[in-house]
């Protein structure tokens, strides 16, 4: 029934993704709320209950999540309440009609396999934060299992170091058990997401492996309470 499901789903998403980029295009001051209903749609369709621990930091300009799944830009761009500017893979700009998702609310596509890419996030970012929205970022470059976090690359570290930005970590638990992207598995259920403390990376030089060991101790102990509940 899972699969079923996962497979229903990732047709409707393509389907609605090419309605989000048309209505984007013919509504371009909207394009925030459009993405946001969109993606409060896609949570609604696949049955999962989103809870919010924690609260967002008003001040905020740098968001750094843990990824486990295709569905954690959803959930975090329907609940979370600020204008995010998402730093992705330039594969998904690359891709015929569907790349429109990134290019279309000025998105971050990046190639990583060029070094020179950090160059363009730090001054693209620095105009998007100027615009009043929120650098977003996985700072682990791909998906994980979901319970033990990827080593960090260090764009997320060299961004916030050379634009002095207030951090925000945020951990997200359970997607991948929504929807497993590698089995296009999809069952309800509940997602969290989780808000830690922001702070400003010049208050300790080793920040972003603090950061790391915060988010994974979380990370542990809300896996372990689940287990536990069950």
């Amino acid at each position: 029934m899972g699969k079923i499901k996962g497979l229903w789903i990732a047709f409707e998403f393509a389907i609605t993704i090419l309605i989000t980029n048309a209505l984007m295009y013919m509504f371009n001051s909207k394009n925030y709320i459009i993405r946001k209903k969109f993606s409060k749609l896609q949570s609604i369709l696949m049955g999962a209950k989103i809870n919010i621990i924690g609260e967002p930091d008003s001040k905020t300009q740098l968001y750094l999540l843990n990824h486990q799944s295709l569905i954690d830009i959803v959930v975090f761009e329907g609940y979370d309440d600020r204008d995010k500017c998402w730093v992705a893979k330039k594969e998904i700009e690359d891709i015929p009609l569907f790349g429109q998702i990134i290019t279309q609310p000025k998105m971050i596509g990046i190639d990583r396999k060029d070094k020179r890419s950090i160059i363009k996030i730090i001054k693209q970012s620095k105009d998007r934060i100027k615009e009043g929205r929120v650098i977003t970022m996985f700072p682990e470059g791909t998906r994980g299992d979901g319970e033990k976090l990827l080593e960090f690359q260090l764009g997320a570290k060299i961004l916030a170091d050379k634009l002095n930005l207030r951090v925000q970590p945020v951990v997200l638990l359970n997607t991948k058990d929504v929807l497993d992207s590698k089995k296009l598995i999809c069952k309800s259920g509940d997602i969290s997401i989780i808000y830690l403390d922001a702070f400003n990376p010049k208050e300790n030089k080793d920040w972003f492996e603090k950061m790391k060991i915060d988010m994974q101790k979380r990370l542990n102990d809300e896996l372990a309470n689940n287990t536990s509940n069950r």
